[in-house]
């Protein structure tokens, strides 16, 4: 919370100037790419809404994750604090921004007569689903970052690259063919969990095991990792 207040100190509308910035971004790439994939407006523009916010916390997460304990050293060194704590912190930033942003997709589903549902109520578990694999790409990357000063480079890139072969600007009916790069992609099942109920239709069966899957597995190579190696962790920073 700390963090949140000290980067918009003095400012009169504080985090807002997220929601605005990203409000701004979602109108104009959503007008350019709407007409030049022919989408209706009224159905693709919420869509692209919903995705630019979750892929915001997704990225967020993990970006500040594999930074946590750097960006941490000079606290890791004094003080004997829990190291995850310095994960949860980069979750809990997120977890706020997002929950300005999401206003943003409200207002676009609102501007075009699409009101809430029930299916919306399953928003929540799949951002818990979320924020729990946020966690475990902290302390996994995080941890071998604090090593390996390279992997936050690579991180950042391979996350650029994703962005674009994740359905986020272009709808999956637009790769009827190319199903494989869906089905293979880790990113597009994190992003459809919370977005189909967003989009007030609940998540399918394939989206809601692949990511608990995902889930799972990251969970268990981080506790591996993390259990082994914590203890190096003051050395390396």
């Amino acid at each position: 919370m700390q963090e949140i207040r000290q980067r918009y100190r003095r400012s009169r509308i504080g985090p807002f100037w997220l929601t605005i910035s990203m409000g701004i971004m979602v109108l104009a790439l959503g007008t350019l790419y709407g007409g030049i994939f022919g989408q209706e407006m009224s159905e693709y523009l919420p869509f692209l809404a919903a995705g630019f916010v979750i892929w915001g916390l997704i990225s967020g997460m993990l970006l500040d994750g594999v930074r946590a304990f750097i960006q941490g050293e000079g606290l890791i060194k004094q003080l004997p604090a829990p190291l995850s704590i310095y994960v949860y912190r980069g979750v809990w930033t997120n977890l706020i921004i997002f929950a300005h942003n999401v206003v943003i997709f409200f207002l676009v589903s609102l501007w075009y007569g699409k009101y809430p549902n029930w299916n919306q109520v399953l928003v929540i578990p799949g951002v818990l689903l979320l924020l729990l694999n946020g966690v475990w790409m902290g302390l996994l990357l995080g941890l071998l970052s604090a090593r390996f000063r390279d992997i936050p480079q690579i991180v950042a890139s391979v996350v650029q690259v994703m962005f674009f072969i994740t359905p986020v600007l272009w709808r999956q009916e637009m790769l009827p063919s190319r199903a494989f790069i869906l089905d293979a992609n880790p990113f597009y099942y994190l992003v459809e969990i919370v977005r189909a109920p967003l989009m007030g239709v609940p998540p399918s069966t394939q989206i809601i095991i692949g990511t608990l899957l995902i889930t799972l597995v990251g969970w268990i190579l981080a506790l591996l990792f993390y259990t082994a190696l914590r203890w190096r962790l003051p050395y390396w920073v």
